[in-house]
């Protein structure tokens, strides 16, 4: 098996799971309780948390659990939303946002806020230029991706957030689940106030991840309960998969010192053996890119999803959109924003690594490329 589909989700380190399993089977307890195990519990929450927080550089109360990304980018759109609205109504964000940025802006909209999208350039990056001619008086949040999760353009956050420092009043969140790992990014020195986070991209598991939340911004809880997390989101923590999450994510910073030049270096050789296939385009830009993500179109008449199966029967994993759009079978909208074209669009697939991939993968990879583009064209004919 060769799986080049890491930007939808990676495979757990061996020691994550080794340390869910130790967890939920000896300290299984609520965290809540107050009883002796649940105590326990409690107290390996607080070391994840403080074990995150240094690894991130931040405080541990600045640190909210959440169940993922998705809930995460929710409550940071949302939160602000809610508990700033009397300060404005007015929202800036981009045209190729992750679905978990986009939908929450478009139910905001229905009820009343003002939502800008700005536009990107032909790599998919906006300028920050366009972010200071969108803000008003009345803008009360700017969310911009770290790392395009489709063709991997590396967005610029620093100097968004050097821009946003004149302006108090708006808050600066930022969709840090495809960049964490791979793109350093000091969330203070940025000037960030609110960052997503998700395990399950990090070699950690599904169902936890985690919400920056710089000391003094407020937020309104999505979700009423028990007020755990500090009253900002209720729900018995999963300890467990917190756990697991911290070892996954000093697992993989370990990596990044010890790797990411050879995965850079590998990028690199993808790239160089898919131009010298004509039957296709890339879309990822050359420079300014996260080392992890490549995207291309096919040729004219070669549906992505049948691709997309035809590799697979040969034992090698790709998408095509992002993974919570995939099966819409819709335009990339990223590619439609970078100016693409919508025939180009609608033909994309996305190769992303990790770095347990291998240089001894390209070679089978790209011949299996070549017979299912050789393949399906022959149908199609």
């Amino acid at each position: 098996m060769i799986y080049l589909d890491n930007s939808a989700t990676t495979k757990p380190f061996p020691e994550v799971i080794d340390s869910f399993v130790a967890v939920a089977t000896n300290y299984f307890a609520n965290p809540s309780s107050l009883h002796g195990l649940g105590m326990k519990a409690e107290r390996l929450l607080a070391q994840a948390r403080e074990q995150i927080a240094a690894m991130l550089r931040v405080k541990p109360n600045e640190i909210v659990f959440t169940s993922g990304g998705t809930e995460a980018n929710n409550f940071a759109i949302k939160g602000v939303a809610w508990q700033y609205q009397r300060r404005g109504r007015h929202i800036i964000t981009t045209k190729i946002e992750h679905p978990s940025v986009a939908e929450p802006c478009r139910q905001l909209e229905e009820l009343g806020f003002e939502v800008t999208y700005l536009p990107v350039d032909r790599e998919g990056r906006v300028s920050v230029e366009q972010v200071e001619r969108a803000l008003r008086d009345d803008t009360i949040l700017v969310s911009v991706m770290h790392v395009n999760n489709e063709v991997g353009t590396v967005q610029p956050i620093e100097e968004i957030g050097a821009l946003l420092s004149r302006y108090p009043k708006t808050l600066f969140h930022v969709d840090r689940v495809q960049g964490i790992s791979k793109v350093p990014l000091d969330l203070k020195q940025a000037g960030v106030d609110l960052c997503t986070i998700s395990a399950h991209k990090f070699h950690g598991l599904r169902g936890a991840g985690l919400l920056y939340v710089r000391e003094g911004v407020r937020l309104a809880p999505l979700i009423a309960g028990g007020g755990q997390e500090r009253q900002l989101r209720s729900g018995t923590e999963n300890v467990a998969a917190i756990v697991a999450m911290a070892k996954a994510l000093r697992l993989a910073l370990e990596r990044y010192e010890r790797d990411i030049g050879r995965l850079q270096a590998l990028k690199d050789e993808w790239l160089e053996a898919l131009l010298a296939i004509p039957d296709i385009e890339i879309n990822t830009p050359r420079d300014g890119a996260a080392p992890h993500i490549i995207n291309f179109s096919l040729k004219r008449g070669v549906k992505p999803e049948v691709f997309v199966h035809e590799l697979e029967k040969r034992g090698i994993y790709v998408s095509t959109t992002s993974a919570c759009s995939s099966k819409k079978k819709a335009p990339s909208k990223t590619l439609l924003a970078m100016g693409l074209g919508e025939d180009r669009a609608e033909r994309g697939i996305r190769i992303s690594l990790s770095f347990d991939n291998s240089r001894e993968e390209i070679a089978p990879a790209v011949a299996a490329i070549k017979q299912a583009i050789k393949t399906l064209s022959e149908v199609t004919e």
